[in-house]
């Protein structure tokens, strides 16, 4: 049974979860996660029979709701140990959930306070403006947290990327560094399991942003390539992510601040195991103190087997950038475009002025051309940067 990365129980968990939602495309989960349809339904029938079907999981014991007050703080006293960084309502939450009597969320509070369990919450007053898209999978949130030192010496980059709508984590992946290379990895991956989002928004750093904030770098020209669009933040305005953001203290509080880890394979382990709680066990306020995999459903659109080509129509001005240089020859002169499209066939389309022409990836103009003025080709602004043909 060829079940990939992390655990094989993580695996069986996960796509259990997500087969049993409303409208789940069962056999096309059974694709993407790569087992074979008879192997995903054998999961499904043992998980009917109870989660310790799968394989051994550490759980907390069932109660009676009929419990004494003692036995309620003590599964209130549990619960905020196993997730320190959880506040009075999410713990009260998984109390009911769990089908215990639990008190009002003061109450719930007061036990935290009474027994030293309550810390001061990090960071300031919560943003009062919020956005959300309609549906999943129309907007992702990608970013890299800051880097820890581990105990090895080395760098740790977390990579990690959001769902707008549900708040869901496609991937949190622990990084040894935050080239292209490695991103566009983790990203194909994500896009075999989960598909194709519409846009993901970004701020304007490496590898998906470039210092002269034109954004045209390869990891964006790969993106555009598979129908995926990147949206950038205004610059010094973190705000604009805000889950990302939020997610990220979260990230903080309950992983990195409870210990220190030796290695990049050992922050893996324990992104791996907080990533399902996130997304099928910690309820979210912004959500009504649901799961975020309550709301979530892979993207209909499958990642391709081959990476399509930019095709143009025969009647097109087009050049091919060479692979090694940054320029186009056109009416007998050279004309500098952005180092991402090294290699990639570009249309040369007029404008409405005479001598002026656009330059054209497929839909989005990159640069202008204009044969009046003796200087070289000219980047246009990010905010027009994806333009219909003239």
């Amino acid at each position: 049974m060829p079940w990939r990365e992390v655990s094989k129980m993580e695996q069986r968990r996960e796509f259990v979860r997500l087969a049993m939602q409303e409208g789940a495309n069962r056999r096309e989960l059974c694709r993407r996660f790569g087992i074979h349809p008879d192997t995903g339904y054998k999961w499904l029938a043992r998980w009917e029979q109870g989660e310790t079907g799968l394989a051994d999981r550490s759980r907390r014991p069932h109660v009676s709701p009929t419990r004494s007050a003692a036995g309620i703080e003590a599964e209130v006293l549990a619960v905020r140990d196993a997730h320190p960084a959880w506040g009075a309502r999410k713990i009260a939450h998984c109390v009911k959930r769990a089908g215990l009597d639990c008190p009002a969320d003061s109450t719930v509070h007061e036990i935290l306070r009474r027994n030293g369990r309550i810390v001061a919450a990090p960071g300031g007053t919560p943003a009062h403006r919020r956005f959300e898209k309609e549906a999943p999978n129309l907007l992702w949130q990608m970013d890299f947290k800051g880097w820890i030192r581990l105990a090895d010496t080395s760098r740790c980059h977390p990579l990690t990327i959001v769902d707008d709508h549900s708040r869901y984590v496609p991937c949190l992946k622990a990084c040894a560094n935050q080239q292209r290379s490695t991103v566009q990895g983790h990203m194909e991956t994500t896009f075999r399991r989960y598909g194709l989002p519409d846009a993901i928004f970004v701020d304007n750093g490496s590898p998906w942003g470039d210092a002269s904030h034109r954004h045209w770098t390869g990891l964006r020209v790969w993106l555009l390539k598979l129908g995926v669009e990147l949206i950038y933040s205004r610059p010094y305005h973190p705000q604009g992510r805000g889950k990302n953001e939020r997610f990220h203290r979260s990230l903080k509080d309950e992983v990195f601040a409870l210990q220190r880890f030796a290695e990049l394979a050992s922050v893996q382990r324990a992104f791996d195991a907080w990533r399902e709680i996130y997304n099928f066990e910690r309820p979210h306020q912004a959500l009504g103190m649901d799961v975020p995999a309550s709301r979530y459903r892979i993207s209909p659109r499958p990642m391709p087997k081959t990476l399509p080509t930019v095709e143009y129509a025969s009647h097109e001005i087009v050049r091919t950038v060479p692979a090694s240089k940054d320029y186009i020859s056109f009416k007998g002169r050279l004309w500098k475009v952005p180092e991402a499209f090294r290699g990639e066939p570009l249309a040369i389309r007029p404008n409405s002025n005479d001598g002026q022409f656009g330059v054209f990836f497929a839909s989005h103009k990159i640069a202008t051309i204009d044969l009046t003025k003796p200087k070289r080709v000219g980047h246009v602004s990010e905010q027009v940067s994806a333009m219909s043909p003239d």
